[in-house]
């Protein structure tokens, strides 16, 4: 690709899921050939909360060395991917707090015309995996953001089933990211990839 891509993966993640998609992720964009930053937003639980789960306090030690997400980190990315567990059908406070905090950055526009995809995981089968992508997608239409989901565009989207993004079913408290996960994640890395260097290089051509 001519034009290199600058990519974020942010992300929030209670007992681990989450953490491991994104890594998963990030090694296939770099694969890809993108130039590469995981970052985890702020934990927004008390440690009672936490304490009471020990694969929860086990991830929050786990993940001490990962950076924590800032708005530059969005700022920076020419492509951006978005992961949280469903909430009862919904974003993580944690995510969609980071993202309230982006509100300055949104009225400079300098938001807009990034590629974002989301990922999720959830408890059960049915647990609300594609209600709470849609509902993050919701932000990115507000930010003006060119919002690229992996689709049916790979047979192995037909395994997973979700074209919203990669979505993985945790189980009661198990990580078990098995090779349909991998494989939902490799396509969504390298479509993000490669629509973030069409547009890299369709700026490049324009100016």
């Amino acid at each position: 690709m001519s034009q290199s891509v600058k990519l974020s993966v942010i992300y929030y993640s209670s007992t681990g899921t989450i953490s491991e998609i994104a890594q998963i992720l990030a090694a296939e964009a770099e694969a890809a050939g993108a130039e590469v930053r995981v970052r985890r937003v702020a934990e927004l639980a008390p440690d009672a909360a936490i304490d009471a789960n020990p694969a929860w306090r086990a991830n929050v030690e786990a993940t001490r060395h990962v950076p924590e997400a800032t708005p530059d980190d969005v700022v920076w990315a020419d492509a951006v991917l978005l992961g949280t567990p469903t909430r009862f059908g919904n974003v993580a406070s944690q995510l969609k707090q980071f993202l309230d905090t982006l509100g300055g950055h949104w009225q400079q526009g300098l938001l807009a015309d990034k590629v974002y995809s989301g990922f999720v995981s959830s408890a059960t089968r049915h647990g609300g995996q594609e209600s709470t992508l849609l509902a993050l997608y919701n932000t990115i239409h507000h930010f003006g953001g060119v919002l690229v989901a992996p689709g049916y565009t790979d047979g192995a989207k037909f395994a997973d089933g979700n074209p919203y993004g990669t979505g993985h079913v945790a189980g009661q408290g198990e990580l078990k990211i098995d090779q349909v996960t991998r494989d939902a994640a490799r396509v969504q890395a390298q479509r993000t990839v490669t629509v973030a260097a069409a547009l890299n290089n369709g700026r490049a051509q324009a100016a």
